[in-house]
């Protein structure tokens, strides 16, 4: 990855982009690809769409959902203590202890998750995760009318965790689930430029995924695509006491995932790996027995259906504020998607069978 892409990632990594306050993250993707596009717009939700070829007869969508799991505030005490609720699947095990960044009306609050001293825990109390009910956020207050200078109720919040990386091109982030899906479909937009493809297509940065995947459900809509691609993570399972008989057997490190089942066009998978082999790009494979819980299922039921298929990247410790990927998966994903679209004919049809 070069200089320039990976400080466009750092950035997009270190902006705070919970569900439905997604605004900052999608400036900074609208900035990165305007000049690459005929035309981008945002639409009433907040989904950022950037268009390119729009006219020709086949249209392809990738979508990637920049939100993440936060945390909203929903009460003020009178000694000017936060109590939070979490958006999306926030892990209390991770929470207590931690530094967070409140996005207040003024600007950036920061505070701490507080709890009850281990020393002052009976036995069976140190055994058990504690509820958010249970935890506090301080932000050094004096009490509620010195807090309410600075947060409201129904601000939000993230954890504190920069992006870094680490040995062996691997780096950590706390939302790596998705906007390095968000990432890559950037950087598809962008090195379109300089390719000619006969087909129509959209790149879209969705929201609110994480409470719902429901910025998916509206782009989906608008655009009307014969064919999708959601961009994604997915679960790298080669870490310890991993059970790969349930999970699969998913590495970091050996090339994009693509995923198999109901929720997976049959012809969009057999185009997938065609590009992969065609390219020499690396690909792992996931079965997908249900739903996927991602984008892609929204979109696969738009309408009458539109032919859907899922790439992800393989992701250590998903919705943590360490979360892991490794840089290769992300070029190889990137490379994989430019592959995919410019394989495409606009008379390809996507009926199984």
């Amino acid at each position: 990855m070069n200089a320039d892409s990976l400080g466009f990632l750092r950035d997009l990594m270190n902006t705070a982009s919970p569900s439905g306050y997604e605004q900052e993250a999608q400036r900074l993707v609208r900035a990165r690809v305007e000049k690459h596009c005929d035309r981008v717009e945002t639409d009433v939700h907040g989904n950022l769409i950037m268009a390119r070829n729009e006219k020709a007869p086949l249209r392809v969508m990738l979508a990637a959902h920049v939100d993440e799991i936060g945390f909203m505030v929903r009460h003020i005490d009178d000694q000017g203590y936060l109590s939070v609720s979490a958006i999306g699947g926030v892990d209390e095990v991770t929470c207590a202890g931690r530094r967070l960044t409140i996005q207040g009306r003024a600007g950036p609050v920061p505070g701490v998750i507080g709890r009850h001293a281990i020393p002052l825990l009976t036995p069976d109390e140190r055994k058990k995760t504690p509820p958010f009910e249970e935890l506090w956020v301080d932000i050094g207050a004096r009490d509620r009318a010195d807090a309410e200078k600075a947060v409201a109720v129904g601000d939000v919040a993230v954890l504190d965790a920069e992006f870094r990386e680490l040995r062996n091109g691997i780096a950590a982030a706390r939302a790596f689930d998705d906007r390095i899906g968000v990432f890559i479909v950037t950087e598809v937009m962008r090195r379109l430029t300089a390719r000619r493809t006969l087909v129509a297509v959209f790149g879209v940065s969705t929201v609110q995924e994480e409470i719902g995947i429901r910025g998916a459900r509206t782009s989906a809509y608008r655009i009307k695509p014969d064919v999708a691609l959601a961009v994604e993570v997915g679960f790298a399972t080669d870490h310890p006491r991993e059970d790969k008989a349930r999970h699969g057997d998913i590495r970091m490190g050996a090339g994009p995932t693509l995923h198999r089942g109901a929720n997976i066009n049959p012809v969009v998978d057999d185009l997938l790996v065609k590009a992969a082999r065609r390219h020499k790009i690396p690909v792992q494979r996931r079965a997908e027995p249900a739903a996927t819980g991602t984008d892609a299922n929204a979109i696969q039921l738009n309408e009458c259906g539109v032919a859907t298929g899922l790439v992800s990247v393989p992701n250590r410790y998903m919705h943590s504020t360490v979360e892991l990927v490794h840089l290769e998966d992300v070029d190889n994903c990137v490379r994989l998607l430019i592959g995919f679209i410019e394989g495409l004919s606009p008379r390809q049809r996507f009926i199984p069978g």
